[in-house]
């Protein structure tokens, strides 16, 4: 809690407020200020292939982005980004173009000839990234500080010049050796590195542009970007940047939607984030309709008046830093709750009836207790006189009651900071049940996601209920989804997939599916499919293996952070990725399919 006590990154963690920032514009659009969250996306095919890179384009603004991002990886496909804009233009679109750029600062200034925005990458732009440790001297490190203000310099005085935006876009998978050797592989690292180069475009009087934190886990981005914002709060009101957001490599299907609305969404929920981008491994196009939801739902929160509170408690976590509420255990029927259990999933009784007669083909969905018969204890957490009876008698199951017009974080935050930290807490998704069967269940997933995800990644939760969700099936397998996708209960094999750009080297949709064909069996193992070298090793600090693309159709493989087989040809490397799971002692055979 002490970094807590000393920084904030919201004004009140009770009462929704967007934060207030500067308006920044992207070619027509403005980002930040009082313009409504922006929706973005990526096209993925070659940049050389102006054709294709037009059409993915309107593609993109047909169902509803109002920003496209394409790769330039080489001073060629920068330059090639101007006959892509020219064919939008002469179609009548004038959506802005962003260039993404890593490594290549030359690619950046000819790609700031042609485009409305400039992504650049504080770890891959003029900085080194090959995990050496070095002990840097203060000297040194502003010897190194310096060379980067001599390489930075003239694309931001061009793009002051032209009138170009520029996203300041950390990576926690590509920080530089440089930071990692002085703050290491955490948020601090992060921040400080989209800092320095923030500084060097301030000092030039330079402001038009936005920043990114971006992970694959979670919580390293939710702390990430609170963190961020804390700290451009301290360095004074001009530093009020709009921010966007995102979770890289979430993945595909439900797994990447959940991780997406639990990163995003808990950000959103603090009115933190100007612009936002859902990056799945998917077509693009299908990216958009999940970002516009995430959207509507906060611009939802905004609508709706504060409800008042008579006292607002200092929080009992560490915004800026994990740790899971410290409480008894207790146990139920067959489940144990609390203390250091993995986190329950919970049944109402008349969904439970439904299904109890296949339980045994649920598999790794079956629910861990039924909510009636658990002796939990439902209260409104304005209730003091209901919370101080509960903190002097004997340790329960507390949740808040259903029914209540308090937005369902506020009223477990003031749960959680309220009841004595013994007692474990269940955690509901939605404080009034559906019944309605023909529900939208990506609202649902939405909803529930960002909803527990965000407590689940602020410590704060022992169980989970999702009752949003009118299918008793689909509400178990949400429920654990979302436990895996926080990395609160890891009951399947884990999986960090970037969406496919112009960098990939290889089909990672087809590419994907077959590597999970082969190993969703392999229960608690992390497998990283990067399409590029761009953010893998990074990325893949905390997995146990990886598959990247090397060269056009040839895959290296990682363990951890480290390459260890290079340049397998794309039809051998997934069986040889199994090979080297086998060799590392986390093989197991698939199980035979039961008789019909």
């Amino acid at each position: 809690m002490k970094r807590s006590l000393l920084l904030a990154y919201c004004p009140d963690l009770y009462h929704y407020q967007r934060r207030h920032s500067r308006a920044v514009m992207i070619g027509k659009v403005g980002v930040g200020g009082g313009n409504p969250i922006r929706v973005q996306s990526m096209i993925t095919c070659d940049t050389m292939d102006t054709q294709a890179s037009i059409q993915q384009t309107l593609d993109l603004v047909e169902v509803g982005c109002e920003i496209v991002r394409i790769t330039a990886p080489t001073v060629k496909d920068a330059a090639n980004l101007q006959h892509i804009v020219a064919g939008l233009r002469a179609q009548g679109c004038d959506v802005p173009i962003v260039a993404d750029i890593h490594f290549k600062p030359e690619a950046a200034m000819e790609a700031a000839k042609w485009v409305e925005k400039v992504r650049v990458n504080p770890g891959n732009y003029a900085d080194s990234k090959k995990f050496k440790i070095i002990e840097y001297t203060d000297e040194q490190y502003l010897d190194e500080l310096n060379r980067i203000r001599e390489r930075f310099t003239p694309l931001v005085e061009l793009c002051k010049q032209r009138g170009v935006a520029m996203r300041i876009g950390t990576n926690h998978g590509s920080l530089s050796d440089r930071i990692m050797n002085r703050y290491g592989d955490t948020p601090l690292g992060m921040v400080e590195s989209a800092l320095e180069f923030a500084r060097i475009a301030r000092d030039l009087d330079y402001h038009e542009f936005v920043f990114s934190m971006k992970a694959s886990n979670p919580k390293v981005m939710i702390e990430a970007y609170r963190l961020l914002v804390a700290r451009l709060d301290k360095e004074g009101s001009d530093w009020n940047y709009p921010i966007h957001l995102g979770v890289t490599e979430a993945g595909d299907g439900e797994d990447g939607r959940i991780k997406s609305a639990i990163g995003i969404g808990s950000l959103l929920n603090d009115g933190i984030g100007d612009t936002i981008r859902v990056s799945l491994t998917e077509d693009s196009v299908h990216e958009i309709p999940v970002a516009m939801a995430l959207a509507q739902w906060a611009a939802h929160k905004a609508e709706k008046p504060p409800v008042p509170l008579a006292t607002t408690p200092a929080p009992t976590w560490d915004p800026f830093g994990y740790a899971r509420r410290t409480t008894e255990t207790l146990r139920r029927a067959d489940a144990k709750i609390g203390g250091e259990q993995v986190i329950q999933v919970g049944i109402r009784q008349a969904k439970y009836d439904q299904i109890s007669h296949k339980l045994d083909k649920l598999g790794d969905f079956k629910p861990d207790f039924v909510f009636e018969q658990a002796g939990i204890v439902e209260v409104d957490p304005r209730d003091d006189a209901a919370i101080g009876s509960l903190n002097a008698g004997a340790t329960t199951l507390v949740t808040v009651a259903d029914g209540l017009d308090l937005p369902l974080v506020t009223a477990f935050r003031l749960l959680a900071a309220k009841l004595a930290p013994r007692h474990p807490i269940v955690l509901k998704d939605t404080l009034a049940a559906s019944h309605d069967p023909h529900a939208l269940f990506l609202r649902t997933l939405l909803n529930a996601s960002a909803n527990i995800g965000s407590l689940l990644c602020d410590g704060i939760g022992d169980a989970i209920l999702v009752q949003g969700e009118e299918a008793p099936g689909q509400s178990l397998r949400l429920s654990f989804n979302i436990l895996q996708a926080a990395g609160s209960r890891i009951f399947k094999t884990d999986y960090v997939a970037c969406p496919s750009c112009g960098r990939t080297l290889f089909d990672l949709q087809s590419t994907t599916a077959r590597i999970k064909a082969a190993t969703v069996h392999l229960k608690g193992v992390k497998i990283a499919i990067m399409g590029c070298i761009v953010n893998g090793p990074g990325e893949m600090a905390d997995a146990d293996f990886g598959y990247v693309g090397g060269a056009p159709s040839k895959i290296n493989l990682y363990v951890g952070k480290q390459a260890v087989k290079f340049n397998i040809p794309e039809a051998e490397a997934v069986e040889r990725l199994v090979d080297l799971i086998r060799e590392h002692g986390k093989w197991v055979d698939a199980p035979v399919p039961a008789a019909a």
